[in-house]
């Protein structure tokens, strides 16, 4: 009987929303404790403690939605931007052409054949460690027993493609799905499966990019992990791009100008 009462003590207690509530629930408790406590200082603290609890989900909520309307204006800008420069790349190419010395036309096209390859090595980067993540996710779940691994692993790596995201809110909901029905080994297996994925593709997509460009995974590596930091979510691609042009046209100067004068 007496842990009947108890349990209706403590689920009063949690739909509690004022101090009045709180105090009634501490002082209905206090007669189930062995020693004697000082109700009003505890019903003080738990009420000091719910309300920074209350600001701090409120203060982390707002910041998220924030972060949230960024990201999206931000993925906004880079899918206009790729849009107008694949309709209108080439007259822009042939504007900036038409300002080049005659002695330096060589020197341009090669640059430019250069900068070519290097955002081709960029798109098969993404689009190809996309692709080997989703299959890696798909074998992965499908061995731990999910159901629908396949499509768990398909979600993946489509979730892959999109900056920040990666395949981390597809294992992170497995966890927490496993956590809940007392799965706890599958839980542990299927975190860390999940940061096995997010860390193989610091390895996989400089690898495939530079497979494509004549550069050093070491540069992709760092513009693929300096980018974010300095432009935000369309540094995954304006990182490696500008570190990889930059390599291509100071590669293409000293082939055209420093070795031909060395000669």
């Amino acid at each position: 009987m007496q842990c009947i009462e108890l349990t209706a003590i403590l689920t009063g207690f949690v739909g509690s929303n004022s101090y009045a509530d709180i105090s009634t629930t501490v002082s209905s408790l206090s007669a189930y404790l062995p020693f004697n406590f000082d109700v009003n200082s505890i019903s003080a603290s738990l009420n000091s403690s719910i309300q920074e609890i209350g600001r701090y989900v409120l203060n982390y909520l707002v910041k998220f939605v924030k972060s949230l309307m960024n990201v999206t204006l931000d993925l906004f800008i880079l899918v206009c931007s790729v849009f107008y420069f694949v309709r209108d790349g080439g007259n822009c190419l042939e504007f900036v052409r038409s300002f080049v010395p005659e002695d330096s036309i060589n020197f341009f096209d090669n640059a430019v054949e250069a900068v070519k390859d290097v955002l081709r090595s960029i798109f098969y980067g993404h689009f190809l460690t996309s692709v080997i993540i989703g299959i890696f996710a798909a074998i992965g779940y499908s061995i731990l027993g999910y159901p629908y691994g396949i499509f768990l692993g398909v979600i993946t790596g489509i979730l892959q493609l999109i900056p920040v995201f990666g395949p981390w809110p597809i294992y992170w909901a497995l966890f927490f799905i496993d956590v809940y029905t007392g799965n706890y080994p599958r839980a542990v297996i299927v975190l860390l499966f999940g940061f096995f994925l997010s860390t193989i593709d610091m390895y996989i997509r400089p690898a495939l990019s530079s497979h494509y460009a004549d550069i050093h995974p070491l540069i992709l590596l760092v513009g693929f992990l300096s980018g974010p930091l300095v432009y935000g979510i369309v540094g995954f691609i304006v990182g490696p791009l500008i570190l990889g042009i930059t390599y291509v046209v100071l590669d293409n100067y000293r082939k055209e100008y420093l070795m031909e004068d060395r000669q």
